[in-house]
């Protein structure tokens, strides 16, 4: 049930992103045309590029709810990772557009209206920061790609807002060009990050939070139990973790016995690591693990 409603979290807060962004991406481009500002345009192209990921973050996301099929036995939960991962994609190639666009600005610098540049910027910021205290929260991948793509909006517009008072005092017209560049590298740094967390994800890695060793040793400290062994932790999009384990009893029981042990342990490590989806195999003393490199 709780994470069902962190699912209907999540697209709400993706659907306010997505409306705010793309009102405000119309707005950045017309500004941009009549300040003649390659920053601004650049942050409009990147927020073109956010709205189309954000309105398919929100669309894999409601669709990751959806109940498991024969099929697809695990549900439809990696659609939002999928999301995650055609956003940097769209943020790659939007980012090396406005690099090769700003290089001939640096060489040949154009004037840009520095106090329409100013007013654009305080609006940028209040927009991009009303979205990115909604996602604040989010604690799927999609939701943080996309948390920390509005946050690096915000923190672009603070620059462009600085600059534009710079170039109310002083002609520095290539201060433009070469903050357009600035974001983009900046961007680009954390696209790098996100996509390597996806693939993290996607390739079936354990969550770096969590310590496989720490469960390990937690269970151990059980009195009834001898061994563990093929224990798998993977998560399914960043918020949704799963656990395999097989535990080898120090003597052997019935199963009105084993069903109190299963409930402790699930709850155990469900309070304390957030596992969800969790899945224990008793063995006995004399059986011998079928499974290759189960331990």
């Amino acid at each position: 049930m709780g994470h069902n409603h962190s699912h209907n979290n999540s697209s709400e807060n993706l659907a306010t992103a997505f409306f705010l962004n793309i009102a405000f991406t119309i707005i950045e481009f017309i500004g941009g045309f009549f300040t003649n500002s390659l920053a601004i345009m650049s942050d409009a192209l990147h927020d073109l590029g956010d709205s189309l990921s954000l309105g398919l973050a929100w669309y894999f996301e409601k669709k990751s709810s959806k109940k498991p099929t024969e099929k697809y036995t695990y549900g439809f939960k990696r659609l939002s990772l999928l999301g995650a991962i055609i956003n940097s994609i769209v943020l790659i190639v939007g980012s090396i557009f406005i690099i090769i666009e700003a290089i001939p600005r640096i060489m040949n610098p154009q004037n840009s209206d520095a106090i329409g540049m100013m007013w654009l910027a305080l609006l940028g910021i209040f927009v991009n920061g009303a979205a990115v205290l909604k996602l604040k929260k989010g604690t799927t991948i999609n939701e943080k790609v996309v948390y920390l793509h509005l946050l690096e909006d915000v923190l672009g517009w603070v620059a462009v807002f600085i600059a534009s008072i710079i170039m109310q005092f002083w002609n520095f017209p290539v201060l433009d060009p070469i903050l357009s560049l600035l974001i983009s590298f900046y961007i680009l740094f954390n696209v790098y990050k996100n996509i390597k967390e996806s693939l993290t994800i996607l390739l079936q890695g354990s969550p770096e939070n969590i310590s496989i060793e720490a469960i390990k040793n937690k269970i151990l400290k059980n009195a009834l139990v001898k061994d563990v062994h093929d224990l798998h932790l993977w998560t399914m999009d960043g918020d949704y973790t799963v656990f395999t384990i097989h535990i080898v009893l120090k003597n052997n029981s019935n199963l009105k016995e084993l069903a109190p042990i299963k409930q402790f342990l699930k709850k155990e490590l469900h309070d304390q690591y957030h596992l969800e989806h969790i899945t224990i195999e008793f063995e006995y003393l004399t059986e011998e693990c079928e499974y290759l490199n189960c331990n």
